[in-house]
């Protein structure tokens, strides 16, 4: 009996021995059915893949152009401490390259510290390659500043739009360096235009609103129509923190005044001194004003050239649907003969003159037309 069983395991291990070795075999066989029925846990490499959209194949090929002319800028600005020692406060922002020669658009508070302090000013390319900059014009006013790097190769530039055709829905494009993270592009629509924001130090007018995400370090980078062309520059957000869906950038026209008085040698601009409001359409005629509007003045400030000419700002206000709008105030229709017809108009009108020249403004005043002469300062 004991041999018979000797007999039978000896048998048994050769066939399985046989039978194992064979290289159809393995253990895989066994479950193989399992692994034939089972489903993907994934989808692998033969999915297709999704087709881009036209205004994606947009924002690619804009963001491709637009970033390289994109730069990171950190100024450090030394200021008196409490006991009058010298205490760094560091800033960081974005820019944008406007010529080969290495001049950058960005905001005035992007470089300078408290009181318009300037100090060190570096700038960083895509490339990560850096250069000191220097300053040559600044706009405190418009929150606006021209500074310039000696490159060491060709550079990427980006074209200056014209923001005075906007309108309130089109597309655009936000790219800057938010929290420090280079090369960011945000998307999104033009929300309004003519906003005014201030704070306790400064206000500025004639601002477009965005929801393309801004957040703190974007401030001087570009705002890009869907051609690509600078419309504006990214410079403030509603509330603190981050983005809430509220930003504005200032009109590159705007910052195309400065530059022409940058190219026309940095003389002092001249000030009319009011504050204005564009007024046009069914709003002007609820004001018992001109349907074709104009510039309506708000406020006259005390000594300047508007106030020695005799031009008026408002008296009172009144409640026009759910806004409360300033009101009696001289209404600007014409500027040196040109009819007014954009928020702009007095802009541009100052931009190209000198102090000391004048200006003959068409005023609307308690319901007759009459010509003022401004000298100004």
């Amino acid at each position: 009996m004991k041999t018979r069983s000797v007999v039978i395991a000896a048998l048994l291990a050769g066939a399985f021995f046989w039978f194992t070795s064979r290289n159809e075999w393995g253990w895989r066989r066994l479950i193989q059915p399992l692994q034939t029925n089972a489903a993907p846990a994934w989808s692998g490499a033969d999915t297709p893949r999704a087709a881009l959209s036209a205004d994606e194949k947009n924002n690619i090929e804009i963001y491709d152009m637009a970033n390289r002319a994109t730069v990171n800028i950190t100024s450090v600005v030394y200021e008196e401490g409490w006991f009058f020692q010298l205490v760094p406060r560091r800033g960081a922002g974005s820019g944008f390259l406007i010529d080969t020669d290495g001049r950058i658009l960005t905001n005035q508070h992007v470089i300078a510290g408290e009181g318009g302090r300037v100090g060190d000013i570096q700038v960083t390319l895509p490339d990560q390659s850096s250069y000191r900059a220097q300053v040559l014009a600044a706009d405190e006013a418009a929150d606006l500043a021209l500074i310039k790097i000696t490159p060491r190769k060709n550079l990427a530039i980006l074209r200056l739009g014209d923001s005075e055709h906007l309108q309130v829905g089109q597309k655009v494009l936000a790219i800057g360096n938010p929290f420090r993270l280079q090369g960011t592009l945000t998307t999104g629509i033009i929300s309004a235009l003519g906003r005014t924001i201030e704070d306790s130090e400064k206000r500025l007018e004639d601002m477009i609103q965005t929801d393309a995400a801004i957040n703190p370090g974007n401030s001087g980078g570009p705002l890009l129509d869907s051609a690509g062309n600078v419309i504006g520059i990214n410079t403030a957000i509603y509330g603190p923190g981050g983005n809430i869906g509220i930003g504005f950038a200032i009109p590159v026209n705007r910052a195309k005044m400065m530059l022409a008085w940058y190219q026309a040698g940095g003389k002092t601009r001249p000030r009319l001194g009011v504050d204005i409001l564009h007024v046009s359409g069914d709003l002007a005629e609820a004001l018992d004003l001109p349907r074709e509007g104009g510039l309506m003045i708000l406020s006259v400030r005390s000594g300047s050239a508007a106030d020695a000419a005799g031009l008026r700002g408002a008296r009172r206000s009144v409640i026009i649907g759910n806004y409360r709008v300033p009101v009696g105030g001289d209404l600007i229709v014409a500027i040196d003969g040109r009819p007014v017809d954009s928020r702009n108009a007095l802009a541009s009108a100052l931009g190209r003159k000198e102090p000391g020249e004048s200006l003959e403004l068409t005023i609307y005043r308690g319901g007759r037309t009459m010509k003022v002469r401004v000298s100004l300062e």
